[in-house]
This record gives C-alpha cells, structure tokens and sequence, in this order.
C-alpha cells in the first residue's frame, strides 16, 4: 500500500563546522530529510514547512523539488530561511545550534494524505508545535501518523518544558521513533526499555529506539518481546541525518508492508508480528546505515537499499 505522506516541520540550512575546516552549508531540516527519502524510496511525499523568499529558501525549494518532493504552498512565507549550525566532533557526531522561527502554514483539506510524520522542533516551538498537534489530531480519522521527537537541547532548554508535548504526540502516533539519546535527556533517571515500554502502553503500535552503533530496539503493541537490531558496518562520514533516514527507510518499508496508509493498515499493525514488519526494520538500519557512510543528509536510493539486500542475506 502506498499513498501521499505529508511531512510537517523543519526545513533549513545546515551549517556544518568540523574543526580545522571551513564551515560548509547543506540543505536539511529534520522533516525534508524524511520527506526526500521517502520521495526517493517511490512514495509520493509533501513538505510542509517554514521558509523564506531568499537565496537559502530557494536551494530548499530546489532540493526538495529536485528529490521529488512536492511544496505545500505557503511554506515560503517566513521572513527568512532558519540556520541549524551543527558543530562535528573528531567522530563525525553532531551538536547543534539554531536560528529560526516556526508557524504551519494554512492546511486547508487533509483528505488526500493517508500518512503524515512530524516530530523534532516544529512539535515543541510555538507557535507552530500546537499547529502541529491540532493537524495531527484532525487527520488521524482517515491518515497513519509517525513521529520522531527527535530532541534538540539548544531550542527545547530543559525536558520538564517539552515532556508533555512528546508524550501527547506518542499517544497520537501509531509509529514512535527516538534515539536513546533523546529518551536520556528527557528521563534521565528511566531506563530506555521502561520508557519504551511506557510509550508503547500510551497508544502506538510501534515503538523503535536507536542507539547508534549498537543498532536499534523496537517493540510491538501486540508482542511482549523486545527486538534488538544490528547496525551496518559502514565507515563513518557524520551523523548529520541519520535519524532523518532511518525514519524514512522505516516509514517506507511499512508502506510497501501494508501497515501504514489507512485505517485499515492502522488495524494491521495493531496485530502485526515481528515477522511482518522486519523487512521494514532491516530497510530502516540499510538507510541509515547508508547515510552516515556520506557526508551530509544523503537519502538512499531503492537501488542501493537492494543492492545491500543482495549482498547479505540476513536482511532478506
């Protein structure tokens, strides 16, 4: 099953500044990353975000039309293009940095979305987050929804002042995507399978954890056991977006799978066993895996996905 997914959040320019380099600009925004590798997957995907009529809105215009994105109109109405500026340590991992401001533009009619993800900074900085959160709740009686908290310390300050926002959201979702990273900062004193756990008794029927080069856990509403994951052997490039396409290799392979794009395949993946839906986990780790072998947000092609399929049977 396949269907238009809607992608609400950030879209921005990423400054990246490794030390002893010059600082070099890329496009990204946690939700146009998804949206690009979902688009490049084959699945027809839709940004709706918050950018300016300036030089750098006009690259994100340009990327994501030239991913195969489509524009929900009115994204280009800030005052002008917000900047992530992500600082690289010796290990490629990033911190990041932000100017921006955020507000949904006008939705209009829902109806011919069948999935939407969000998550990151347009769930929690207002205005938009309750934007986001009003959208989220007038589209779940027809559409699927993902979300990635996906948390940034610099803009969310302190976890008691975004807590209740991501925990409304995990209830919404039927997909949750964090890092342990995130599920750390907002329950320091909780250990990640309680807060998996947790989460997956709110309401969702999927819950995945990534822990970076030790891969992934991910439970299932309608099974007791925890599965663990293995991350790809790859040589590092850097992180930037590695989240991003881990979500959207999940999203698609569940979309290909029948588990999301409906309330029909909301239902299945109520029912769902870890035999119907690791093909979308091992697409996931592939993706992501990818990612981080380039520098930059790179989004897989299916081509390269099947190429590693091919290459190692245990992802079959």
């Amino acid at each position: 099953m396949s269907g238009d997914v809607l992608c609400i959040g950030e879209a921005l320019i990423d400054v990246v500044i490794r030390e002893g380099s010059d600082a070099v600009e890329h496009v990204g925004g946690s939700l146009l990353n998804v949206a690009a590798g979902v688009a490049t997957q084959g699945h027809p995907a839709h940004i709706c975000a918050w950018w300016g009529k300036d030089e750098r809105g006009d690259r994100l215009a340009r990327w994501a039309t030239d991913s195969g994105v489509s524009i929900v109109p009115g994204t280009d109405s800030a005052e002008k293009t917000a900047v992530a500026y992500a600082m690289l340590d010796d290990q490629g991992r990033a911190t990041y940095e932000f100017e921006l401001e955020w507000v949904v533009p006008p939705l209009g009619d829902l109806s011919r979305f069948s999935h939407l993800h969000t998550g990151s900074i347009a769930a929690t900085l207002e205005p938009g987050g309750t934007q986001v959160v009003d959208t989220v709740r007038r589209i779940k009686d027809h559409a699927t929804i993902s979300y990635d908290p996906n948390i940034r310390p610099a803009l969310m300050v302190e976890p008691a002042a975004v807590a209740g926002r991501v925990e409304e959201i995990v209830a919404l979702a039927d997909v949750v995507k964090a890092s342990d990273e995130d599920v750390n900062w907002l329950y320091p004193d909780e250990p990640v399978e309680d807060v998996m756990r947790r989460w997956i008794a709110a309401g969702p029927s999927m819950v995945v954890l990534t822990r970076g080069p030790w891969g992934a856990y991910a439970l299932l509403a309608g099974n007791r056991d925890m599965l663990h994951l293995d991350q790809m052997s790859v040589t590092v490039g850097d992180t930037v977006g590695a989240g991003d396409s881990f979500m959207a290799g999940l999203i698609s392979g569940l979309l290909e799978a029948g588990f999301l794009g409906s309330l029909e395949a909301r239902d299945r993946l109520r029912k769902a066993g870890w035999s119907d839906v690791q093909p979308a986990l091992h697409k996931a780790v592939i993706t992501s895996g990818l990612t981080v072998s380039r520098n930059g947000a790179y989004a897989p092609t299916p081509q390269e996905v099947q190429a590693v399929v091919d290459a190692d049977a245990t992802f079959a």
